[in-house]
């Protein structure tokens, strides 16, 4: 999100990122237009488009006309024409593209409606601005309040002061008419100033708050999205996505913009791909469509009665069937394509982007089991000195009596287990008494 302060300081810059209004944040160049043609030269003769765009809290913006001919460059904080007063705002776009945006939005240049920009903010315009700014938080939750009080089913999102303090705007949301005239009342005579009550949407309470999605990135109404069109449950079933309204629901409480944004693409590709109403009629019997993928370009069947076993043809298959199904032309069984596919198709490990596999980090399986544990049973002393003197490694000798013992040959291997097997243990037999032991009775 944006900076925790994010509003304007003393000097016209905001108090967080002290950027002027290029900090990219969500507080600082909130619905904020690249100026691509900043560096560019207009041809000789031509005049610079007098108009610019000025942005006010929350993402309201206006074209006001330059009638002075001001030299304003984006961050700047100027003075322009209300209703009654003054306001103050932020340029957020000059020059050519403000052209672009006003043919965009369909707002008409040079009317009775122009409003005009009067000056550069001065000092003192940005220290009422900012004094007014600072009053909007506890006004917010003493209005709160004062509804619940009166038990108005209506929501108070949101309040913005004009520039120069005169008026108040209160921004709220509610599902059915609210008869208000005793809340305002009760508010000009708590907060002294004029007040303005205007029912906005839930979009647009969104898009004013802010916050972050459930992709994890600021909501699009409050960062560049500026038209809401309507959004449907069928764009979520042409992009096969399951109905949750949980999931497919934004912070707004309304379906998600973003289904949107992808639907053309979808809509293109299901051109080719027959209803899956259709069923396919062969001589072995009727196929239903069980599944289809998009992205590959194929459809799954099976025939009714053996529900189990999908048959998997691609999309010019299909076609080719039910083609045939209307020309009444004999189709043995879907067998035929399905094994057309298999030899044709060669090996697609298709699109593993973000996959991984579960046994990436299994370690190999070694057979120095027995070498690590014979290691580990020798004393440290005995590893050290095998491994730093290499005079320990040798035979055991009277000068040497700690090194190894010299390894026997055969002859001496097979002497010794002859020895062993000759030699009887030495048995006591059980029938003589034991002695008895000295100072005990027998």
């Amino acid at each position: 999100m944006a900076c925790g302060n994010c509003g304007t300081g003393a000097d016209g810059q905001p108090k967080g990122c002290k950027n002027n209004g290029t900090c990219g944040t969500d507080g600082c160049n909130k619905l904020t237009v690249f100026d691509w043609l900043s560096n560019m030269q207009l041809p000789e003769g031509q005049e610079p488009f007098n108009y610019a765009e000025v942005r006010f809290k929350n993402g309201r913006k206006d074209y006001y006309k330059n009638s002075e001919n001001l030299q304003l460059s984006i961050g700047d904080i100027v003075a322009t024409e209300a209703a009654s007063g003054h306001d103050v705002g932020m340029v957020t776009l000059t020059g050519e593209l403000v052209r672009v945006q006003m043919k965009r939005k369909k707002v008409k240049a040079d009317t009775d409606e122009t409003l005009k920009i009067y000056r550069k903010a001065s000092q003192r315009d940005i220290d009422i601005w900012t004094t007014a700014r600072e009053k909007e938080e506890p006004m917010k939750v003493k209005a709160r309040q004062i509804a619940i009080r009166l038990d108005l089913q209506m929501k108070i999102s949101d309040i913005e002061f004009q520039g120069d303090g005169s008026k108040c705007t209160f921004y709220y949301t509610a599902e059915d008419r609210v008869d208000f005239r005793q809340l305002i009342k009760e508010f000009a005579q708590e907060f002294r100033t004029r007040i303005e009550m205007r029912q906005i949407g839930l979009r647009q309470e969104a898009s004013r708050l802010g916050g972050i999605g459930s992709c994890g990135r600021e909501l699009c109404c409050s960062t560049w999205l500026t038209d809401f069109r309507s959004v449907t449950t069928s764009a979520a079933r042409y992009q096969q996505l399951s109905l949750n309204p949980q999931k497919l629901a934004g912070q707004c409480g309304k379906l998600k913009c973003c289904l949107n944004y992808e639907l053309d693409a979808y809509m293109d590709a299901l051109k080719d791909f027959p209803k899956t109403d259709q069923k396919l009629y062969t001589q072995k019997g009727i196929a239903v469509c069980q599944k289809i993928d998009i992205f590959r370009g194929e459809l799954w069947y099976a025939y009714e009665g053996e529900w189990m076993n999908w048959h998997k043809l691609t999309t010019a298959h299909a076609n080719e069937i039910i083609a045939a199904n209307r020309a009444k032309e004999p189709i043995a069984s879907l067998e035929e394509f399905a094994a057309e596919l298999i030899a044709d198709t060669k090996i697609d490990f298709g699109n593993v982007v973000g996959q991984d596999s579960l046994t990436r980090f299994d370690q190999p399986k070694t057979h120095k089991k027995r070498r690590n544990n014979r290691k580990k049973k020798q004393p440290a002393t005995a590893q050290k000195g095998n491994q730093r003197n290499p005079k320990a490694r040798q035979e055991r000798t009277k000068d040497n009596p700690k090194g190894p013992r010299p390894k026997r040959n055969n002859d001496q291997q097979s002497s010794m287990d002859t020895k062993r097997k000759t030699s009887q243990p030495k048995t006591r037999r059980r029938d003589t008494p034991r002695k008895p032991k000295p100072g005990t009775d027998a």
